[in-house]
Order: structure tokens, then C-alpha cells, then sequence
């Protein structure tokens, strides 16, 4: 008996691992089924895309190397007349410079001869105006001092002494 319930469980194991093997037998040919449909699939539609896309390289590849070429020589163009503007632009930079401190070394001494010039002709001219101008009032003065003087005499009015310090 124990033999029997041994096959007996033996060959239910069997037929157990048979269903297991089969169920796994089909799965993998369902699955290996729809790889060969994704794979034709992907034959059908991404290789001609892909297709297309290298010929379209391959077409765009001369014009992409054109333009970037094109590009390149620009640039370098462009910074050769960059440095060319700069040099030009520093020289008149540097040749401003130079006439603004002409300019001013010139306004300086012009500026310095007016006032030496202001400080001559007030020396040479408006002093001895000045004094000239002094002495004809001090003349005047005393000329006025004395006509004022011999009126009050023939007048007969004296002046005291302390009016005529006023």
C-alpha cells in the first residue's frame, strides 16, 4: 500500500509537472507569437523611418558641414574686425587724449597771461589813474578850500576852527 500511495503520488506529480511544462510551452510560444508581431511591426514602420532618416543625413550632412564652415569663417572675420575697430578706437582714444592735455596746457597759460596781463595794466594803468585821480581831488580840494575861503572872507564870516576838520 504504501508503494501504491507512492506511484500514485509519484505520478500525480508527473502529471502535475507535465501540466506546468505545458502551461510553460504555451506561454512561451504566445509570447515568442507576439515578439514576432512586434518584430514585424518594427520592420514595417521604425526601419523605413529609419531609413529615411540616414538618407535624410546623409542628404542634410554637405549642408550642415557647408554652413558650419561658413560660420567658422565668420567669426573669424568678425574678430579680425574687432581688433582692427579696437586698435583704431584706442589710437583715437590715446590721440583725444594727447590734444586734451594740449588743450588744456594751452587754456593754463592763456589763462596765466590774462591774469599777468589784468595784474600789468592795473599796475601800469588803473594805480596811476588812481593816483592821478587823487591828486586832481586833492587838488580840487584845495582849490575849493580857498575860493570857499576868500567868499567867507569878503562875506565877513569866519569859520570856526573846529568846522574845518569835518
Amino acid at each position: 500500500m504504501e508503494l501504491t500511495i507512492f506511484i500514485a503520488v509519484t505520478a500525480a506529480a508527473v502529471v502535475l509537472q507535465a501540466i506546468v511544462l505545458l502551461a510553460m510551452f504555451l506561454a512561451v510560444r504566445k509570447s515568442a507569437s507576439r515578439m514576432e508581431a512586434l518584430s514585424e511591426e518594427l520592420r514595417t514602420k521604425i526601419l523605413p523611418t529609419a531609413e529615411t532618416a540616414q538618407a535624410m543625413l546623409v542628404e542634410i550632412r554637405p549642408k550642415i558641414e557647408t554652413a558650419v564652415a561658413n560660420i567658422s569663417e565668420a567669426t573669424t572675420m568678425a574678430r579680425a574686425q574687432l581688433q582692427r575697430l579696437d586698435a583704431t578706437v584706442t589710437d583715437a582714444i590715446d590721440r583725444s587724449r594727447l590734444q586734451i592735455i594740449r588743450a588744456d596746457d594751452l587754456l593754463t597759460k592763456t589763462l596765466d597771461r590774462v591774469e599777468d596781463t589784468a595784474e600789468l595794466v592795473h599796475k601800469s594803468v588803473v594805480s596811476p589813474v588812481r593816483q592821478l585821480n587823487g591828486l586832481v581831488h586833492g587838488v580840487a580840494a584845495g582849490i575849493g578850500h580857498l575860493t570857499s575861503a576868500r567868499r567867507r572872507q569878503q562875506r565877513g564870516v569866519t569859520v570856526p576852527q573846529d568846522e574845518m576838520f569835518i
